[in-house]
């Protein structure tokens, strides 16, 4: 356990970062996985706006981004 108290708080900081990130990238996942079984038009706009949310909270880089979203084109 953390001793000084920055280090303290920069652990709960942490932890509540790591529950809200991990939630964005299981839905970005799951859009993708639903793209990929069923691919459609509805589908494919929903995982490009998962994948985009990714990429505005830094989850994802943009260059991933784009080649999955470009997988994404090709599958519909």
């Amino acid at each position: 356990m953390p001793i000084l108290k920055n280090a303290q708080k920069a652990l709960r900081v942490s932890k509540r970062k790591t529950i809200v990130n991990r939630d964005i990238k299981s839905k970005m996942k799951t859009a993708l996985d639903r793209v990929k079984k069923t691919p459609n038009k509805v589908n494919a706009a929903l995982a490009a706006s998962a994948i985009d949310r990714a990429v505005k909270k830094n989850l994802l880089h943009k260059n991933k981004a784009a080649r999955l979203k470009s997988s994404i084109a090709k599958l519909k």
